[in-house]
């Protein structure tokens, strides 16, 4: 069963203007299912096959005589130089939409992007299944506790698998593939450890130190480690916001996952049920929540912009962003029984931001729709629109 992604048309149009398309994305985040069916005219060439990999290599011209037009390359950065001929040959032939490229390596196809066809390319990124998707598929999961346990990458609802056996499988070929091609590890046991280490801080401010020190590692090797899971897109750092732009890049950043469903696994979750008094419960809620959002992000923006913030005596607010003159602001919280200090908070930081107007969210476990001073309340599975 196909399901239509949100991006789609962005790609169709982005097709009519570039001359290459690359789709860049989480392992089987559904990339070669999207690009095969959006372009069945396209010829798919996969670089892992060992014969076209060969031929591609060794005699490029030739090879881009061959496939000249119209042709998806599946793992285009296994062969390196062929970004030098392809930058050559679209400025020749001026096609649009003449080549898409896509990878599971993610770091590795962006590197010979930027180095060799810049300002040629649209780039998009494909994450697992947002909300809207799995509902046009009527796939949605119909709790809380099974959306974060359940996760959302497509093979669990195509094939109907069981979290608990698609998630170590998907670690197991993750660390196995890519991370074995993108720095040499030398002990796979402490960076399956490391990534363990890391579902453990979802929501909290990204301490190296003590990250290493927990794992047996030094700080450099944590910094490294933590590049590889956000080039690899496993995990993402939410910056601090501030008036002062420069410190938004200076400042501690946040940690989630792309993918609750990973990190629950990580966590040892083993069903639903165990999420409702799980220690993790509420940064797995808060994961879900700012994944989904930066999903939906994602799909109509090229770079989106989210942060959270923290006043210095400890006062936070989970999520915001600038948006039309205005910030928007949304509190967290994984209780499905609203309380009045949820909302504290936020009338502190409207607060603190008198001169600019906000519009503030509080985003919580349950189902009910609300309209408040302090705040528009939605549940946990209304999203849309927000951010």
């Amino acid at each position: 069963m196909f399901v239509h992604r949100k991006i789609e048309g962005r790609i169709r149009e982005m097709c009519g203007k570039f001359p290459i398309i690359s789709l860049t994305g989480p392992r089987q985040s559904g990339k070669t299912t999207l690009l095969r069916e959006l372009f069945p005219e396209y010829r798919y060439i996969s670089l892992e096959n060992p014969d076209l990999h060969d031929f591609a290599l060794e005699d490029p011209r030739r090879f881009l005589a061959t496939y000249d037009q119209y042709v998806i390359f599946d793992e285009a950065q296994r062969v390196p130089h062929l970004f030098n001929y392809l930058q050559g040959k679209v400025d020749e032939d001026r096609i649009t939409g003449q080549y898409i490229l896509s990878g599971s390596q993610n770091y590795l196809l962006m590197e010979r992007i930027t180095q060799s066809l810049a300002g040629r390319v649209a780039l998009f990124k494909l994450f697992p299944f947002s909300y809207a998707e799995l509902r046009s598929s009527k796939l949605m999961p119909d709790s809380v506790e099974q959306a974060i346990f359940q996760g959302f990458y497509p093979r669990i609802y195509d094939q109907d698998l069981n979290p608990g056996d698609f998630y170590p499988n998907y670690l197991e070929t993750y660390v196995q593939r890519d991370v074995q091609q993108l720095t040499a590890v030398q002990d796979l046991r402490l960076f399956r450890n490391f990534i363990r280490l890391c579902a453990g801080r979802i929501g909290q401010p990204l301490n190296y130190q003590t990250l290493a020190s927990d794992t047996g590692i030094s700080s450099v090797t944590a910094k490294a480690w933590v590049g590889i899971l956000e080039a690899s897109h496993v995990i993402f750092l939410l910056p601090p916001y501030f008036r002062n732009f420069a410190k938004r890049i200076s400042k501690t950043p946040k940690l989630y996952f792309y993918d609750v469903g990973f990190a629950a696994n990580l966590l040892k979750v083993s069903s639903p049920d165990d999420l409702i008094a799980h220690f993790a419960r509420g940064n797995l809620f808060e994961n879900l929540i700012i994944a989904e959002i930066l999903k939906q992000r994602y799909q109509t923006e090229w770079s989106p912009e989210l942060y959270y913030w923290r006043e210095s005596n400890g006062r936070e607010i989970d999520l915001l962003a600038e948006r039309n003159g205005k910030i928007v602001a949304a509190e967290i919280k994984s209780s499905s029984t609203l309380n009045s200090s949820f909302f504290e908070n936020l009338l502190f930081f409207k607060k603190y931001t008198a001169e600019m107007p906000v519009e503030s969210y509080l985003l919580y476990g349950g189902e009910d729709r609300q309209d408040r001073s302090a705040a528009f309340v939605r549940g946990w599975n209304d999203l849309e629109g927000i951010f």
